[in-house]
């Protein structure tokens, strides 16, 4: 069984979400209610529908994992799947991504700028290499 075979097993079991295939066309997704939160494109590779105010809110933590990639402007992030740890990170990720979608600004809390919405996921928008590539090991 693969990485993302293991997380999409254990995601399919929260009662928040639903399986079907990504709007994206290629692989599978889980979505709540609102929203298409995870698409599994492969084996190893997976976008959360993060929201771009929780990108904001966690880009120095998300920034410092090589298992993140971050695409300017999108809602989107891309998680490679290359031990258990990433599947450990992808749950917990799908937890705050879950809670990013139920809530909406306050009223005292300043609204971001409205910018273009991106087309879906960053599938085909993400060139992952293997770690090995990039630590140089």
């Amino acid at each position: 069984m693969t990485l993302a075979q293991r997380a999409l097993e254990r995601l399919q079991a929260w009662p928040d979400l639903a399986a079907g295939p990504a709007s994206c066309g290629t692989g599978r997704a889980l979505r709540s209610l609102r929203d298409e939160i995870v698409h599994f494109h492969s084996d190893r590779d997976v976008d959360l529908h993060l929201t771009r105010r929780a990108i904001q809110r966690l880009r120095y933590d998300l920034s410092g994992s090589s298992a993140i990639h971050l695409v300017p402007g999108s809602g989107w992030v891309t998680v490679h799947l290359d031990c258990e740890a990433d599947v450990d990170l992808l749950l917990t990720l799908v937890s705050s991504a879950l809670k990013a979608h139920q809530t909406r600004p306050t009223a005292g809390e300043p609204r971001q700028p409205r910018q273009p919405r991106q087309p879906g996921c960053n599938f085909h928008r993400v060139t992952v290499l293997p770690r090995d590539a990039v630590t140089g090991g």
